[in-house]
């Protein structure tokens, strides 16, 4: 699915259209219903760093985007703008949604075995992936961790994580691109290349 067909899926279950598991959880619709504010936040308010725009405006061959998330997911609430407004910076960037428990292809990204979301694999146009990035910026997932090995509730783990993404106001993820541009060439397209973040 494209990004404004994500954006309707919240629409969807908000609306009770989509009634099926999770979202018959009334847990997870309240997680979705907090994204669905999160997200628009961020879209609104959070502009892209002017060494990364210029980053983006120097690709010059075709990416493929392939975003994996799920509505219900809390990290990707804050990190999904700041990769859609990258995506439209330059019209060779091709973004594509898969939603994790619908068929997508987690199952070749998984982190530490386990299928953590958001994840995002930028392909050249032969395919081959050039990245690998996610579930969260490097600083987020040190932060996770530490959170894990503490003796905080796990609500109590989720809305310190939650209160660093406000703190941080998308600058760690933009870095991360920047440095990644800043790498490799563009026009990359040898596997062995392939860098994960």
């Amino acid at each position: 699915m494209n990004w404004h067909e994500y954006l309707q899926q919240f629409e969807e279950i908000l609306s009770h259209n989509i009634n099926t598991a999770p979202y018959n959880d009334p847990h997870f619709y309240e997680y979705t219903k907090l994204n669905q504010s999160r997200m628009n936040r961020w879209l609104k308010t959070a502009p892209l760093q002017t060494p990364l725009i210029e980053a983006l405006q120097a690709i010059e061959l075709p990416q493929h985007w392939i975003l994996i998330t799920e509505p219900w997911c809390g990290d990707a609430a804050h990190l999904n703008p700041f990769i859609y407004k990258m995506s439209e910076v330059n019209e060779l960037i091709h973004l594509h949604i898969q939603l994790r428990d619908s068929g997508s292809e987690i199952d070749h990204y998984l982190t530490n075995g386990g299928k953590a979301i958001p994840k995002l694999i930028i392909r050249n146009e032969s395919g081959e992936d050039l990245l690998v990035w996610g579930p969260r910026p490097a600083a987020a997932q040190a932060y996770f961790y530490e959170l894990r090995e503490s003796k905080l509730t796990t609500e109590e783990q989720k809305t310190a994580l939650q209160q660093w993404y406000n703190q941080d106001k998308g600058q760690s993820i933009q870095q991360e691109f920047i440095q990644f541009f800043s790498d490799f060439p563009i026009d990359m397209h040898a596997v062995a290349n392939q860098k994960q973040l």
